[in-house]
């Protein structure tokens, strides 16, 4: 009896909640399986699944945003040896579960405590409302590469954002596997983008985008790379978070800052009834 040839597994890009291969036909080896290597109009074909996908994502209810976030944690504790098998600790995985499920919670609960009643003078409501900003380019950080992704990724889309990541290069597998598990978490096909292959050929077509309106350059390493994206996204004004410092603490308390970052307040005044 022959000896059973293993199916070698091809990590495709996720775009759009769907698997393509990258529209150039390339890929590279990682851990000895084929990773698609994202080209510039893949990068294009995200931003257009991103934009498709705000209006029915930005409109959906906190609450129900708040629970597909913890369906997705759900769905990534059932998977938790898968990313063990790819090398992602155990501790980090763990670690990851949890921070879906504390921005879960916070979907509810950012326009209660940033936005709210104003008090002016004159018979006025003068009211504020947070609202998404739109697309979202993210780069995401090298390592740890599930927990610093779910890190960037998850408050991005719990304020209502879509987003396009460009994952990290060097270890992309976390990245492509976590898309699987977005994939089967009810989340709209659209909100979230997942690009694999060089930053350096995907980041600057996501920061010249004119329909981008923010860019995370969390993972950006190179200072060079890092001043060259911002010039390009001054071009439409993008909203830009810069690169983190090396020595970040990616296990710390996350805190509000980047769910606050990628939101805009919105004003109205109503005048009040007799």
């Amino acid at each position: 009896m022959s000896e059973r040839v293993a199916v070698r597994k091809t990590y495709k890009l996720f775009i759009g909640g769907k698997f393509p291969r990258s529209e150039s036909g390339r890929s590279y080896l990682v851990q000895s399986s084929n990773v698609s290597l994202a080209s510039r109009k893949d990068a294009r074909d995200a931003v257009v699944a991103a934009r498709a996908a705000v209006k029915g994502w930005a409109g959906a209810t906190a609450y129900n945003r708040g629970q597909i976030l913890y369906r997705v944690a759900e769905m990534l504790e059932g998977r938790r040896e898968q990313f063990v098998a790819l090398g992602v600790p155990g501790d980090e995985v763990d670690a990851a579960v949890d921070r879906w499920v504390w921005y879960a919670g916070w979907s509810d609960k950012l326009p209660q405590v940033y936005g709210g009643a104003n008090p002016v003078a004159g018979p006025y409501f003068n009211l504020s409302a947070p609202e998404p900003t739109g697309v979202v380019a993210v780069v995401a950080p090298e390592r740890p590469a599930l927990l610093g992704l779910v890190s960037v990724v998850a408050p991005a889309i719990v304020t209502g954002n879509t987003v396009v990541v460009a994952a990290s290069a060097t270890e992309p597998l976390a990245a492509v596997t976590l898309a699987e598990v977005l994939a089967t978490s009810d989340l709209p096909g659209g909100v979230v983008n997942i690009l694999t292959g060089a930053i350096t050929e995907t980041a600057p077509t996501l920061a010249a985008h004119m329909d981008v309106n923010a860019i995370d350059l969390t993972g950006v390493a190179d200072a060079e790379l890092a001043a060259d994206l911002e010039v390009r996204a001054a071009e439409n004004l993008k909203r830009v978070l810069r690169p983190a410092p090396a020595d970040h603490d990616w296990s710390a308390d996350p805190g509000v800052t980047r769910m606050t970052a990628l939101l805009e307040t919105k004003t109205v005044w109503h005048p009040k009834g007799v």
